[in-house]
C-alpha cells in the first residue's frame, strides 16, 4: 500500500490541476466575446430609455419678468382662454389665472412636466381654471384659443404658424418668448432684459374676390393677401397700403377719379365699413 505522505501528496496534486482548470475556465468565460445582435433599421435607443420622451423643443424656464410682459403685450383679459403649447411647470398659464382671471390649457410631451405644473396650479389655487396634459403640441386643438402662447424653437414656431393662421379665429393674439415666426412679421415686439417677446394678431383671411358696391356702382374687388399685408385691385385701380389687424382691414384705393381710404371690418362674407355713413359695402364673390 502507498504511504500515507504519497496519498496526501496525489490529493494536493489533483486539487491544483482541478483548480487550475477552474480558472481556466472562468478566464475563458469572462473574454469571451459576446455574439453580435441584428437590431432592425428603425431602432432608436431614445424610445428605450425611461422617462426619455422626445421634445419637439427644450425645456427652458421663462423668467417672471418675460412671462409678465407676454401676457400684458398679448392683453389677456379675464375670461380669455390661453393655450400655452409646451407648458413646462406652468409658471405662463398660472400667472394668467392669478393675475389676469383668464382660463387655461397646457400641454407637454414630458409626463414629468405635466405633473409638475398640475401641482403647482393646485398649490397657486388655480386648479379649477387651467389644466394640464401630455399631448402633442401639433395635435392641440388652437381654434377656441383667444391667446395662444409659445417658448419652443424658431422651426417648431415655423411648423405651427399654418394651423395658426388657418385654424385661429381673426383677432386672436398669439405671443412668443424670443423666437419669430420667419416671414410672418411680428405686429409688435419688446426687449425684457436679454429676451425678446414678440406678438402676432392673426389677421383675418381676405385673399380672393370680392365684390364692391359704392356710389350707385358694383364693382370687382381682388386681393392678394400676404399676412397683414393686402395688395389688389379695385375695377381698374390698385390697391394700396393694405393692411389686415385681425378682422379690421385698412387700403386705399380710387374710384371715379377720387382717392379714398377704405377702413371696414370682416363680418362673415362681408366686409363692412367702420363708419356708418361710409356707403360703400363688399361680399365674398362666389
Amino acid at each position: 500500500m502507498p504511504s500515507r505522505s504519497l496519498v496526501r501528496v496525489m490529493l494536493v496534486g489533483a486539487g491544483i490541476v482541478v483548480a487550475a482548470l477552474l480558472v481556466f475556465a472562468a478566464y475563458r468565460h469572462l473574454t469571451a466575446r459576446p455574439e453580435p445582435q441584428t437590431l432592425p433599421p428603425d431602432f432608436d435607443p431614445r424610445n428605450y430609455v425611461r422617462g426619455g420622451a422626445q421634445l419637439d423643443a427644450p425645456y427652458l424656464v421663462t423668467d417672471y419678468d418675460v412671462v409678465d410682459a407676454m401676457l400684458s403685450m398679448a392683453q389677456v383679459r379675464p375670461g380669455d382662454f390661453v393655450v400655452d403649447l409646451g407648458s413646462g411647470d406652468g409658471r405662463i398659464l398660472i400667472a394668467a389665472a392669478k393675475s389676469h382671471g383668464a382660463r387655461g390649457l397646457g400641454v407637454d410631451i414630458d409626463p414629468a412636466r405635466v405633473r409638475e405644473a398640475t401641482q403647482n396650479a393646485e398649490t397657486a389655487g388655480v386648479a379649477r381654471r387651467v389644466e394640464f396634459r401630455r399631448e402633442d403640441l401639433f395635435q392641440t386643438p388652437i381654434a377656441e384659443a383667444d391667446v395662444v402662447t409659445l417658448y419652443l424653437t424658431p422651426e417648431v414656431n415655423v411648423r405651427l404658424r399654418p394651423r395658426i393662421l388657418s385654424q385661429m379665429r381673426p383677432g386672436a393674439r398669439v405671443v412668443s418668448h424670443d423666437y419669430d415666426m420667419g416671414d410672418w412679421r411680428a405686429d409688435q415686439r419688446e426687449r425684457i432684459g436679454t429676451a425678446t417677446v414678440f406678438l402676432w394678431i392673426v389677421p383675418a383671411r381676405l385673399g380672393g374676390r370680392w365684390t364692391m358696391t359704392i356710389g350707385g356702382q358694383t364693382l370687382p374687388l381682388e386681393f392678394q393677401q400676404h399676412y397683414q399685408q393686402l395688395h389688389g385691385v379695385l375695377g381698374s385701380a390698385r390697391v394700396e397700403q393694405g393692411v389686415v389687424s385681425g378682422p379690421r382691414v385698412r387700403f386705399v384705393a380710387s374710384v371715379g377719379g377720387v382717392r379714398r381710404v377704405f377702413e371696414g371690418r370682416l363680418d362673415g362674407n362681408a366686409i363692412v365699413p367702420v363708419a356708418a355713413d361710409a356707403g360703400w359695402r363688399a361680399v365674398r364673390a362666389g
